[in-house]
């Protein structure tokens, strides 16, 4: 998804296997995860005219409404719909510093602003 949110236009498996790291998968494998997102809804796909079988796979969700979308679940399941106990469990995990929390709570104070 990652890839496909970056190239931000319908792109196919050779091209979202071109952007990808070395070592590349094989295009097999790229192609099931791709019907994979499909299947979940997270991607759609069309064929152009005149290009054969190949297939064109395009993001159903911006990069920010999948994270949405994910962290709500991660809250629901893991922290009891409770966003302290998320908050309170990443500040432990990241063991941060006085100085690292001051400036969270600064950050959320301007965006109350807005």
């Amino acid at each position: 998804m990652s890839i496909m949110w970056d190239i931000n236009h319908a792109a196919s498996t050779w091209d979202i296997i071109d952007r990808w790291p070395d070592p590349k998968p094989a295009y097999t494998t790229v192609a099931t995860c791709l019907k994979v997102l499909q299947e979940k809804g997270l991607v759609d796909y069309f064929k152009r005219n005149g290009e054969g079988k190949t297939h064109m796979y395009v993001a159903k969700l911006t990069r920010a409404e999948y994270t949405r979308q994910a962290m709500q679940e991660v809250k629901h399941n893991l922290f009891d719909d409770s966003i302290k106990k998320m908050f309170n469990f990443f500040l432990r995990e990241e063991n941060l510093t006085i100085e690292e929390m001051q400036e969270l709570i600064n950050e959320m104070e301007v965006w109350n602003k807005c």
